[in-house]
């Protein structure tokens, strides 16, 4: 007995795929999951609702391959903290690729937090697996620079979750960084890198 193999998908099987993923991201990061429809994904998509349920059976099923694509993403600046380099050089390198991640992915930024703020349920297993494993790891790395007099001494974890807040801060609230420096600004981003930098630069000199 011969296993089939899976048929290709065609052109228009793929654009349907993309147009049903990218209308899904629009959706889920301004409604939330709970807030969000197969219908509102559909007519976002521009095709029917019975053809979305063709390609997924689910709202769920959507927003697992969401998040799936998203972790490798956004696990990608940490995992590039590289234990050799220079301390805060790599640190002020990771700030950075933290805030252009911010800066070109807000959607997958607001999916990603709306997930986590109710209780990350489709996501516990990559949480407590995936991105502990790769944290604590890092905060290896971070407290060896410490206790070798390359930094100040902090607790690793809050400061990787103080940078964590202070980049994904620019999109997860662009709306009321814009509306609050509208006539000082273009993009809510403007001055962040300069300013964020410049506090962990003072915070983290030994």
């Amino acid at each position: 007995m011969t296993l089939e193999k899976a048929k290709p998908r065609t052109r228009i099987q793929k654009q349907n795929i993309a147009a049903i993923m990218d209308a899904a991201l629009e959706v889920f990061s301004t409604n939330g999951f709970r807030g969000s429809t197969l219908d509102q994904i559909a007519q976002a998509a521009g095709i029917s609702k019975p053809n979305l349920l063709y390609y997924f059976n689910s709202k769920q099923a959507i927003h697992i391959a969401l998040l799936s694509e998203l972790l490798g993403i956004w696990l990608a600046p940490l995992r590039e903290i590289n234990p050799e380099g220079d301390a805060q050089a790599e640190l002020m390198a990771y700030i950075r690729r933290k805030l252009e991640l911010s800066r070109n992915f807000p959607r997958e930024s607001r999916l990603f937090a709306n997930e986590i703020v109710q209780g990350a349920p489709r996501m516990e297993v990559f949480l407590q697996n995936d991105l502990k494993h790769l944290v604590d790891e890092q905060a290896k790395v971070i407290l060896n620079w410490m206790d070798d007099g390359k930094l100040a001494l902090l607790d690793p974890y809050h400061l990787i979750f103080s940078i964590w807040a202070m980049t994904q801060h620019y999109a997860d609230f662009d709306a009321q960084i814009r509306m609050v420096r509208a006539d000082q600004i273009t993009d809510s981003h403007d001055g962040a890198e300069e300013f964020v930098q410049s506090i962990f630069q003072k915070i983290l000199a030994p």
